[in-house]
């Protein structure tokens, strides 16, 4: 399912900077896993070490132009890094990229209406993933995430 940058800017309340009209395929949180650029949305997610907007320059390099950027709440004036350096990009700003990943990812899941199937606890929710997906794919359309994305910022991608 695709998104134009609008759509987007609108479903997670940004202020857009830019106006570049383009189809979002891809959500993206780790620099390291851009495959398909053009189609990309950047979350630059603050971590315990960096902003993630000091990706924003290498991703610009490598093709992508579509970022989500944290904001003053109080200016809405963009934080850790200026939008004019990257003229032909789009930058959706909100307080707060985390929660703004995970709104778009709630509503996005709300525009299908099929069971939904939570694993939690301490120990073996990924063999146990693994265990419902053989038991149930043979008579089913089953959907799993690709990895172990257990945390506030893999649920939403998964």
């Amino acid at each position: 399912m695709s998104y134009t940058i609008e759509k987007l800017s609108g479903l997670i309340d940004a202020k857009r900077i830019g106006n570049k009209e383009t189809a979002i395929d891809w959500l993206l949180t780790d620099s390291r896993s851009l495959c398909f650029p053009e189609e990309t949305l950047f979350f630059a997610l603050r971590t315990e070490r960096n902003t993630g907007a000091c990706y924003i320059p290498e991703l610009y390099k490598r093709g992508v132009r579509n970022f989500v950027i944290r904001c003053h709440p109080l200016s809405e004036e963009p934080v850790d890094i200026a939008p004019t350096d990257f003229s032909d990009s789009n930058f959706l700003l909100v307080p707060d990229p985390l929660k703004a990943l995970q709104k778009l990812a709630k509503l996005h899941r709300n525009c299908f209406h099929i069971p939904i199937i939570g694993i939690t606890g301490s120990n073996g929710k990924t063999v146990v993933k693994e265990w419902l997906y053989q038991l149930l794919a043979p008579g089913h359309t089953v959907v799993r995430s690709p990895r172990s994305y257990n945390s506030q910022i893999g649920v939403p991608l998964s």
